[in-house]
């Protein structure tokens, strides 16, 4: 007995959850379909020493009252079942350098944003208000960053280049490089990645910083439940493997490698662009989209070492770090020098439920090429689907782990003591678990000069086929959310969107 649903979405990712959950409580019959063992993509977390550890969010911004993502969930009926907590307000992340021993803030509010940094640049006020001033002016300019609103995109913000915008901004190397500290959540190239990519990533965290309590699973779990709620299934271990075209090159329904058909009347992918590529059959595309999409280069991927701590070893730190061994680093960090590495990190911590003043575990992730476990490239390993990748491997996560133990000590002098186990995971890991092409971290690089080039539409050619995921325009859980929207107000009218989204404040 074939099923046939309104809607069928492939891959679980934030996109796919918030796109299927708005299409759902429109009464749409929805049905999500997941390889992994877990849902939620870059949401997943694992288990380890009873202790939980994100795989991809760290912390979240824009959710205090009435600012963007608290509304966008307010919407799914999320907001008020999230565990938060609040970080440092003086500074929810801290800028770096080898041989400074300040640790420059980025406060939450704006005001505040300027008051802790003209501490350390009294002479730079004006001009950091100037920046403030445009961060969000760009952000205004983009269609449902505030909800509702703005239609299109306006194009000349979107050639504004980062590298010139900041050097116009102010002349000071250091507060240059200060601004740009935190650009790991783009995988910054700073000198080609257009500002509003950097805008829209900032603005939110200076807006409100949180992290979840109990890992950025929470928010998949509780999007599921509500699917489940509003009467869409969801099934895990499903990997499609084929899409089928009936003779008017309509796509009709979708096979998955265990054989189960599933029919629907529209279909949105959210799995990374490149499978979905697969599915659809190259020759059912233009040459020039397809030509368009594989010339993308993937942003870097990254190696994570994530530290079990000892009870009551290290205090415990409500912020990130984010640091670098020199201060033009942060133009180009992912171009590291593979002898030098771990050149640049991002550091943060997890407090003990027990003794919330000291930390329960740390993670720290640096860039790291997917070239370096290119020789690993044909293996595969997930909990679902476990395989060694051999000693030479395991070797090489060794090594790796060593040098960042190194890194980290400049900053922790006692950190090896404090440490009870260590978990790594390697370009590797995020590609097999959260489908991502090489594992990059966030989908594919922008760049100033050509940035339509990797701007697609969530409709395809396919006329029941639409995209949505960080692939599709903006990463990040803000970005892909407000791509989740984009989506279905190409399959239920941007004027009903905009009315349920409107309903929010009354």
């Amino acid at each position: 007995m074939k099923k046939e649903y309104d809607i069928l979405v492939i891959g679980s990712g934030l996109g796919g959850l918030v796109s299927a959950l708005i299409l759902a409580k429109e009464g749409l019959k929805v049905c999500v379909l997941e390889k992994n063992n877990q849902y939620g993509g870059n949401l997943q977390t694992f288990s380890r020493d009873k202790l939980i550890f994100d795989t991809g969010v760290h912390y979240l911004g824009g959710l205090s009252e009435g600012q963007n993502l608290n509304r966008f969930f307010s919407y799914l009926e999320i907001m008020n079942d999230l565990e938060l907590q609040k970080m440092d307000e003086d500074g929810y992340d801290r800028i770096s350098f080898d041989g400074d021993t300040i640790e420059y803030p980025h406060a939450q509010g704006y005001q505040n944003f300027i008051e802790q940094l003209s501490k350390y640049f009294p002479d730079e006020k004006e001009n950091l208000e100037n920046y403030c001033e445009e961060i969000q002016y760009v952000c205004s300019q983009f269609p449902r960053y505030h909800v509702v609103g703005k239609d299109n995109y306006n194009e000349e913000i979107l050639h504004l280049n980062t590298k010139r915008f900041i050097e116009s901004v102010t002349q000071n190397k250091k507060l240059q490089s200060v601004l740009l500290g935190s650009n790991f959540l783009y995988a910054g190239d700073s000198e080609n990645v257009p500002f509003y990519v950097h805008a829209l990533t900032v603005n939110s965290y200076i807006q409100s910083a949180y992290k979840c309590v109990k890992g950025g699973s929470q928010i998949s779990k509780l999007l599921i439940r509500k699917l489940r709620e509003y009467g869409a299934e969801v099934h895990k271990h499903s990997e499609v493997s084929e899409f089928i075209f009936n003779e008017n090159n309509v796509l009709t329904s979708a096979k998955t490698k265990s054989g189960k058909e599933y029919t629907a009347r529209q279909f949105i992918s959210n799995i990374e662009i490149r499978s979905t590529v697969k599915l659809i059959g190259e020759d059912r595309l233009k040459k020039s989209f397809l030509n368009r999409v594989l010339s993308w280069q993937p942003v870097s991927s990254c190696f994570s070492v994530y530290l079990v701590l000892k009870p009551q070893s290290l205090p415990n730190f409500n912020y990130n770090i984010y640091h670098y061994s020199s201060e033009d680093l942060v133009w180009k960090a992912f171009r590291y020098q593979k002898e030098a590495w771990p050149e640049t990190y991002m550091l943060s911590s997890t407090l003990s439920k027990h003794h919330p003043e000291f930390a329960e575990s740390l993670t720290a992730i640096s860039y790291m090429d997917f070239d370096e476990v290119k020789e690993w490239e044909n293996t595969f390993n997930t909990v679902a689907d476990e395989h060694e990748r051999g000693a030479a491997y395991e070797r090489f996560k060794l090594e790796k782990t060593e040098k960042m133990l190194d890194a980290l000590e400049k900053k922790i002098p006692s950190l090896r003591d404090a440490v009870k186990k260590i978990y790594t995971s390697s370009p590797l890991s995020y590609r097999d678990y959260i489908g991502n092409f090489e594992g990059n971290m966030y989908g594919y690089m922008k760049s100033s000069e050509n940035p339509l080039k990797t701007m697609v539409s969530p409709r395809t050619k396919i006329d029941n086929l639409f995209l949505t995921g960080q692939s599709v325009n903006m990463h990040g859980i803000l970005g892909v959310t407000i791509g989740a929207f984009n989506t279905c107000a190409e399959i239920l009218g941007k004027e009903t969107i905009d009315a349920r989204l409107r309903s929010i404040n009354d």
